[in-house]
């Protein structure tokens, strides 16, 4: 009922900069928090950031003052704006959301396919 559509990964050079998007659509009535997790195989997903639908946000420290996430609520659509990258910035990247289904205005937790993001010279 609900996709979450991510695009924007690639490679970069360290210090390069990448901006992820995240559109999300279907049946919706409402889009609450969406976050930004990353991945490196074998290990936790971690958050990277969220923000909420009042645009209020909160970083992982690893990234504060470097990654900077938005949204677009007419668009159901969150970015991340992510400078200065680190190889150890290198993940999967996923984008997830809290949605209100349009159909029965049940609220539930939906994810993207994820997208890579690889730092490296």
């Amino acid at each position: 009922q609900v996709q979450l559509v991510e695009s924007g990964g690639g490679l970069v050079e360290p210090g390069g900069s990448l901006r992820l998007s995240c559109a999300a659509s279907g049946s919706i009535f409402s889009t609450y928090a969406m976050r930004w997790y990353r991945q490196v195989s074998g290990e936790q997903r971690e958050l990277v950031a969220a923000i909420t639908s009042a645009r209020s946000t909160n970083y992982a420290d690893s990234v504060k003052g470097r990654f900077t996430i938005s949204r677009d609520n007419a668009k159901n659509t969150v970015y991340l704006q992510m400078n200065s990258l680190k190889p150890e910035d290198t993940a999967v990247y996923y984008c997830n959301a809290d949605v209100k289904i349009r159909t029965t205005l049940l609220r539930g937790d939906y994810w993207g396919q994820g997208t890579q993001v690889t730092v490296s010279s």
